[in-house]
């Protein structure tokens, strides 16, 4: 909800709808240009799906049609459609590199390193884990030993949740079974793209990240 409410404080402090600015500010200087709040070419609109009463995949197109047209409210944090590439073109923004700090990407600097870094951080009151915190809410990652940024899962202590991770990397999912993730230390982002609801229904991405560190040598 507070990021419903920061979309909505940009649109009054730029002039612009949220759309018109994730355009200009976000989107257009990243190259992302097949993100939006609706597909415009509804012909590449993959499907959604979800678990049926004999245990297949059935169509929900209730809820997918939704994408085929602008939405009655711009929401600060939900409601984009994208495709993969363009994702993983977000996900590169908030990797560091040598030659190119988190917040910038091909020349095209978005944030400053300093605010970056700040957005990374635990910012859970006292320093607490999620688990501590509050309750399950996504099931991309066990709540112990995961803090929250600003806008994103931060680990703060790898060994807690008895997952292969590395100290302050980042994540989180979406409503289709997506997930993502971005490990500063492996200089790695991996990106998990399914089209299947509720986000609880798809039980593949805790291997993928051991295939993912299985497959590293160094």
């Amino acid at each position: 909800m507070a990021t419903d409410v920061l979309g909505r404080v940009i649109e009054v402090v730029s002039g612009q709808s949220l759309d018109e600015f994730f355009a200009a500010r976000v989107l257009g200087p990243l190259g992302m240009t097949d993100t939006a709040f609706y597909a415009h070419d509804t012909a590449r609109l993959a499907a959604l799906y979800t678990p049926g009463k004999d245990g297949k995949a059935a169509r929900l197109d209730a809820l997918g049609d939704a994408a085929r047209k602008p939405p009655v409210m711009l929401m600060g944090g939900a409601g984009l459609v994208a495709t993969a590439a363009d994702y993983h073109r977000f996900t590169q923004l908030l990797l560091h590199r040598a030659d190119s700090p988190a917040g910038e990407l091909d020349g095209t600097r978005l944030l400053g390193p300093r605010t970056a870094h700040y957005m990374m951080r635990n910012h859970l009151p006292g320093g607490v884990d999620l688990e501590t915190f509050g309750r399950p809410l996504y099931p991309e990652f066990p709540f112990r030993g995961i803090g929250f940024g600003l806008g994103l899962a931060v680990v703060i202590d790898p060994a807690a949740g008895k997952v292969v991770c590395s100290d302050g990397e980042l994540s989180w999912g979406g409503a289709a079974s997506t997930s993502f993730w971005v490990d500063q230390d492996a200089e790695l982002t991996v990106s998990f793209f399914t089209q299947l609801l509720p986000s609880s229904a798809h039980r593949l991405r805790p291997q993928l990240r051991q295939l993912v560190y299985q497959a590293l040598t160094d």
